[in-house]
């Protein structure tokens, strides 16, 4: 199975930790955090997996160099030129899912139990172009389903801006995004002209005309490591669920 892991952000929120290292090479517990999610995905059966790269991507070339994943094939997508942001690294990387079949995308910056067979086999009962992650958790902006967990909208907290895609006069559920999505190549349809935009974006855009479903997983551990103040937590949670990394 195939899978991208998301490592080319800038980790602005990691200063000045990521001032001379890129966010993907900063270590948990003595393993970096490409190492823990190319074993994680790896370990669940995802074994071709790309990975995009900009900020010190010479740093992380290199790492990929000098370290072996027995049994698991690794290429890189370099946005060293330009920063793409998530939709737009996968637009790039498309030519790397001409299978046709599902693929997984999953963000670098995260620590998590979530079973991703069990995400995938949700996406093919699901008929749906993507199925993505969410949780209840902190978060300004949601993405809104219905209870039949379709994507219906988004909406930003802070500043009430709503986009609503149908459904708008039912009650509909604000979910946060997790940073985990199962792909169909069908949605490469609504890639848009330019090269630089958002998962969300897209998302939006294909769920006016295709289905988008929501895989609710509350009950997992789930930790975003965007801060360095989460570091701390992020190294306790990786020994509570360090089984999930076959590290």
């Amino acid at each position: 199975m195939r899978a991208m892991i998301l490592a080319a952000g800038l980790g602005t929120r990691l200063k000045p930790i990521t001032d001379s290292t890129p966010k993907a090479l900063i270590k948990i517990k003595g393993f970096t955090l490409l190492k823990l999610q190319i074993k994680k995905l790896q370990s669940e059966g995802f074994n071709q997996i790309i990975i995009n790269v900009h900020h010190f991507s010479d740093q992380l070339k290199e790492y990929i160099k000098q370290n072996i994943f027995n049994n698991c094939s690794i290429i890189i997508s370099d946005e060293s030129k330009k920063l793409l942001d998530t939709g737009g690294g996968i637009k790039k990387a498309a030519h790397f899912f001409s299978d046709g079949k599902p693929f997984l995308v999953y963000n670098v910056d995260i620590l998590s139990d979530i079973n991703l067979k069990s995400l995938t086999d949700h996406h093919k009962a699901s008929g749906g172009i993507a199925t993505l992650a969410v949780r209840e958790r902190a978060s300004s902006r949601k993405l809104l389903f219905n209870y039949e967990n379709n994507l219906c909208g988004w909406m930003n907290e802070k500043t009430e801006e709503k986009i609503f895609l149908r459904d708008e006069n039912t009650r509909l559920i604000p979910y946060s995004f997790s940073g985990v999505q199962i792909l169909d190549p069908a949605i490469f349809k609504y890639f848009p002209d330019e090269d630089v935009f958002s998962l969300v974006d897209l998302y939006l855009a294909a769920a006016k005309e295709k289905k988008i479903t929501g895989f609710v997983h509350n009950e997992d551990n789930w930790l975003d490591i965007g801060k360095t103040e989460t570091l701390t937590e992020a190294e306790n949670l990786f020994e509570k669920i360090r089984n999930t990394y076959r590290v």
